[in-house]
Formats: C-alpha cells, structure tokens, sequence
C-alpha cells in the first residue's frame, strides 16, 4: 500500500474525515513540496486542494489524491465542508501535533463539522511514518550516498589553518552541488576543543594539527534524510584521545550488534552507555543513543534512557554514541541502520576507524 492507501484503511471505523495540513505530511502522502495545500481523507477518498500556484505541477504528480484547485478567498472551507457534506461526515480529525491553537480555532468557525483536536490522528500518522517501506528507504540511502561523497571530498579539503565555517561551507556546498535537494540539517563542523560541545555551533577557528576534527551532517533526497557524524584527527593524536576514540567507536559496534526487532529504546541505548561507563567515561556521554531519521531529521524511535518503545522491523534509528570531555575533546561516531527481526542492516558506509589526515 501508498502512504495515503494505508491511512485511509487505518481510519476505517475510527476516523471519518483526517485534515493533513502541516508541510512534512502533506509531502509525505502526497508526494509533493509545497509550502501550501490541503488534504482531505476520508476512508474512501481522497483530496489535494492546493491553490494556483502549485496545481499544474500538482496535477503531473500527485498519484493517490484527486487535486481540485482551491477557490479564492474562503473558498477552501466551503470546499471542504461540501466534500464532508456528501458523505455525512460530522467530525473532522486534525494534526494536534502540528496545528495551533489559531488555526485549530479559524477552523472550528469555518467549518461545519466538529473538530477531533485529540491527538489521534498525530498518533495514527506517526505509526505509518515509523514503518519504512522499501522504496523509502531507498530515498535514505540516495542522501546518506551523497552525505559520504561529501565526506570523502572533506578528508582532502581539511588542513591546518581551515576554519570550522570553511569546512562547513565546503561540506554544504559540495552536496548541494552533487545532487543534494537541501541539508538535513544545519552542518556542525568543529575541531579541537570545540568538539566536546554535542552541538557546537562553528566558529572561525582554525584547526590545528593534533586536533580532532568533528562533522555531524546529511543530506536530503526527494524530502528523506540522512545523518551521519565522523570525528577524524588532523595530524598525530594523542594516547587519550587515541583511548577516547576506541572507546566510542567499539561502544556503537556494540549498539549496532544489539539493535534488533524486539529491543526497547532504552534497552538499545543501554547496551552502548554501558560499554562507556564501564571503561571510566559514562558520565561524559550525556545524550540518548539514537534517534529515528526519516522526512525529518528527529523523528520516532528513539534510543533513550527513558523510552519504552519497542523496535520494529523497518524502523530507522541513529547509533551515536559520544564522550565529550570539556576543554579538551570530543567524540562521536554516528551511523544510522535499519531494524529488522534477527539483527539491523547498516546503512552507513564511510570509514570509521580512526583516520588521521
């Protein structure tokens, strides 16, 4: 099934009518960016009302939604509540996740079915998004392909005197120029003792030799995401830092090998938090595990300390672990896998022992 075939058999005998207004789903069950449009679900049907700007395009792509074209002024309740009027439908379903109390509110005077403002159908959605069908996971892989190009290049581009916005401008710059749609997110790149902040903002200093270099990044293919974080060594590191690195690069095997179908988020991030504390840095490695990647950077799972959530088989998540010493350095080593019933599939393929430049 499409997204939007699964969401309408999802919503048979609980859900009469689902409003997707909010950028990441709207792109998700239809297929297509826009910064604006409406769709409207019912378990039989379904519709993308979008406005003169984007209808042409909307009408060569959108497969699973008829695309009417949005009427001016208030036109798009009227249609809205015509659509819901020939079928009888008395509630309608919104995204409490996502919408505000002033849209929430505009559409409960507009409309003239009641509004479901639980957040059931935030919750239905989630679990369709959880789940990564393998044309999906295709995408991912498309972006992590570009992100590790990015890094391959950058092993070229670092040396002593470089910035940490050069590296970052030059990382971006070389995806968005070798077939990324956009950044998965804003590029950290830092060095030296810069690398002990998790999500240190760069700055311009300049790297030196004996440092650690530290990248976190990805790209975007078709809306998915990728991410990955690489720490490398500009010149000879030292024992500490060569101990340090060991130490989180054979905590996320660790993490890899036990991530698996049946494993709960705290259970998985416990496996590699454990392996640190037990070589003296456990309280150095201060945020959870992982993360789920999809059409958002940070989506569910998460590999947490507190999360009780089991894993499923075509989850996504992130393996990150981390030791941040401050004034001196950091590490982290971040591959992101696939969930599946007797183990995970990596998805992450750029080097990760320990490479100095």
């Amino acid at each position: 099934m499409t997204p939007i075939e699964l969401l309408k058999h999802q919503m048979k005998g609980s859900c009469e009518c689902a409003l997707i207004t909010s950028a990441v789903n709207r792109r998700y069950f239809t297929g297509m960016k826009s910064t604006a449009g409406t769709v409207v679900v019912f378990p039989d049907a379904a519709y993308l009302i979008i406005d003169f700007r984007y209808i042409e395009r909307a009408r060569k792509t959108v497969k699973d939604c008829e695309v009417v074209l949005q009427k001016s002024g208030g036109g798009l309740y009227q249609q809205i509540n015509e659509l819901c009027a020939e079928r009888g439908v008395s509630e309608i379903a919104v995204e409490a996740d996502t919408m505000t109390l002033a849209e929430a509110d505009e559409l409960s005077e507009k409309l003239d079915c009641k509004l479901d403002r639980s957040r059931a159908l935030s919750e239905l959605i989630g679990e369709i998004r959880v789940i990564k069908t393998p044309e999906q996971i295709e995408k991912v892989i498309e972006a992590q392909r570009i992100a590790e190009r990015g890094f391959e290049h950058m092993l070229d581009f670092i040396r002593e005197g470089v910035t940490e916005k050069e590296i970052q401008l030059e990382l971006d710059y070389f995806m968005l120029r070798n077939g990324a749609e956009g950044l998965s997110f804003d590029t950290i790149a830092l060095s030296g003792a810069n690398t002990a902040m998790p999500h240190g903002i760069p700055t311009d200093k300049p790297v030196k030799r004996g440092e650690f270099v530290l990248m976190d990044f990805g790209s975007l293919a078709d809306g998915w995401h990728s991410d990955m974080t690489r720490t490398v060594a500009l010149g000879e590191p030292s024992e500490k830092m060569r101990e340090v690195y060991d130490i989180v690069l054979k905590a996320q095997a660790t993490g890899i090998n036990a991530a698996r179908a049946g494993i709960n988020g705290s259970e998985l991030d416990k496996v590699a938090r454990d392996y640190i504390a037990a070589h003296g840095y456990g309280e150095y490695f201060g945020h959870s595990l992982g993360h789920g990647v999809g059409m958002e950077i940070h989506e569910a799972p998460t590999a947490s300390p507190t999360c009780e959530n089991v894993l499923e088989d075509g989850m996504i998540v992130t393996v990150e672990p981390g030791i941040y010493i401050e004034g001196e350095f950091g590490v982290r080593i971040e591959d992101f896998v696939v969930i599946r019933e007797n183990g995970c599939e990596n998805m992450t393929r750029a080097e990760k022992s320990l490479i100095i430049l």
